[in-house]
């Protein structure tokens, strides 16, 4: 199992302070030691100018016993291991151990060979180059240190002891002091600098631990936690850290990938739960567009075959029509067949309307706009119907808005549509009613609206989607089914659309829109008792 971050952090900063510091601790305890070695030579170098000075009078009288006595008077003092005098032949003339009085040295010993380990001895030597450390046999540590003494005036010159004036070195004074003290303090000093060193770790960890979890780990467990969060889907929560240093700024950048990732969630779920209404919607758009290509595409085949049929018919009706005329205009004329030859006339002259309807609705023509007022060309169109006995019993309602813009159209051929529409609906009243006739600007501004609404007897609904197919009709043995047909065409020619709300029994409402710059605006949303689209909605019919 890996460690986690805090124990791997500690772990690594710890064994990079104990290398530093044992090569410290190292170092140090060889700079003492070198210091302590050198007060020991110091020490045994002064102990064997002392020796010379307090045996000096007795060596200048040779008085070798007195001599002997002073050796082992000072040695006795605590620190010192062994003193003893040599001459120049090597041989031990005085030495605190007396059994080795009286032998002989060799130069190799180690007394010796820091002068003698070269071809010639050397007359003047340092004292550390004087020095050596050595462990007895009894395992004891010791330093011992050569000092020469040299043939000065007053050896030389003495009238009781006499030497040659051309020697140099009359002797060697060897002393040795025990390196235990040394030692103790050396051991002392290590074991004082491990226990610091370990409680200087113990204490830098403890710290260490504590900063790296305040600063380090708590906030990367912070982000650790959020992340899993995230993992799991929750994403309201946020990483609240102050600092503002690299953690926080990552702090700071998570919680913006975060409330990013919650929008993508939301918008995704929006999508999901829109989905099957925004479907329903889309078929519904393609359904009503797919109707509205087979009503042109059926208008379109529709309009070839009648444009044929009305010119192959027209020729025999109007030959029919005149013969009928001129004949039911003879005196001759039996007036018993004057009722059959006026029907005749009648059902002509019918037949005539039919064709001439028919090729209106098959003649493509294009319209000849220019501005308009829509409420001149409604009332217009209601000064021509107002005054038929069709319209006796029927209460008609304009509400104009006056203040819309004049817009590019036919107005000859929109007299025909709205003729056509209050016809329509004065017709659905039979027994009277209102009619109500509103114009306006949608609320988007870009179309002008004219609404048609009658209270008549309705249409049913599954004729709502039938009433602008040519030829279609309720009306027995009236009309020729085109005038709807003829209105849409004119209508979809003006880059508009007309729409149309029923409830049987309740009457009907008629909605056209126009757009103010000549823009195609689509299909108006139109279904239901009411019509979608509150900017130009018209009130129901009551």
């Amino acid at each position: 199992m890996s460690l986690r971050l805090l124990p791997k952090l500690v772990i690594w900063i710890n064994l990079i302070l104990l290398i530093f510091m044992a090569l410290f601790a190292y170092i140090n305890l060889e700079s003492l030691k070198k210091l302590l070695l050198e007060e020991a030579v110091t020490y045994a170098d002064k102990l064997g100018d002392t020796v010379i000075r307090a045996t000096q009078h007795q060596m200048l009288y040779d008085d070798r016993g007195r001599t002997q006595e002073i050796i082992e008077e000072i040695g006795k003092e605590k620190g010192i291991g062994n003193i003893r005098l040599m001459d120049k032949t090597g041989t031990i003339i005085c030495s605190t151990q007396s059994q080795e009085i009286g032998t002989l040295l060799d130069k190799k010993d180690e007394a010796c060979n820091m002068c003698h380990e070269t071809g010639n001895p050397a007359i003047h030597a340092s004292s550390m180059n004087r020095s050596r450390q050595f462990t007895r046999h009894d395992g004891k540590q010791l330093l011992g240190l050569a000092k020469a003494i040299y043939n000065d005036e007053k050896c030389h010159t003495a009238a009781c002891h006499f030497h040659p004036a051309d020697i140099k070195v009359l002797g060697v004074l060897d002393v040795t002091i025990p390196l235990d003290h040394m030692n103790e303090q050396l051991a002392t000093y290590r074991g004082t600098t491990i226990a610091i060193t370990l409680l200087l770790m113990g204490l830098i960890s403890l710290f260490l631990t504590i900063f790296i979890q305040q600063l380090v780990n708590q906030p990367v467990q912070q982000l650790v936690k959020h992340t899993e969060k995230l993992a799991r889907g929750e994403m309201d929560g946020t990483v609240s850290l102050a600092s503002g240093d690299e953690l926080g700024d990552l702090a700071d950048s998570f919680n913006r990938m975060t409330l990013k990732l919650k929008q993508a969630r939301d918008e995704l779920e929006d999508w999901a739960k829109n989905l099957e209404t925004k479907v329903e919607e889309r078929t519904k758009e393609i359904t009503a567009i797919q109707a509205q290509l087979i009503r042109s595409e059926k208008l379109a085949s529709i309009g070839e075959l009648v444009a044929g049929i009305a010119h192959e018919i027209n020729n025999p009706l109007t030959g029919i029509l005149v013969f009928s005329s001129l004949v039911n205009d003879d005196p001759k004329l039996d007036p018993e067949l004057k009722d059959d030859l006026k029907t005749i006339v009648q059902e002509t002259e019918r037949c005539s309307k039919i064709v001439k309807g028919l090729l209106d609705f098959s003649r493509e023509s294009l319209p000849q706009k220019k501005l308009s007022s829509i409420n001149d060309i409604l009332d217009l169109a209601l000064s021509l119907v107002e005054h038929q006995i069709l319209f006796q019993n029927i209460a008609l309602i304009k509400d104009y808005t006056f203040d819309m813009p004049d817009i590019m159209l036919d107005p000859n051929q929109f007299e025909q549509v709205f003729i056509n529409m209050l016809l329509n609906a004065g017709q659905s009243m039979a027994n009277g009613g209102s009619l109500n006739i509103r114009t306006g600007i949608t609320e988007d501004g870009l179309s002008e609206f004219i609404g048609i609404s009658d209270t008549g007897c309705g249409i049913p609904e599954e004729n709502l989607t039938k009433i602008f197919d040519p030829f279609f009709s309720t009306k027995e043995n009236k009309g020729t089914g085109l005038g709807l047909s003829v209105s849409y065409g004119i209508i979809r020619n003006h880059r508009g659309d007309i729409c149309v709300q029923s409830v049987v029994g309740n009457g009907t409402t008629f909605t056209i829109e126009l757009p103010i710059n000549g823009e195609d605006r689509g299909e108006i949303a139109c279904g239901g008792e009411m019509y979608s689209r509150k900017d130009s909605m018209l009130p129901a019919p009551t």
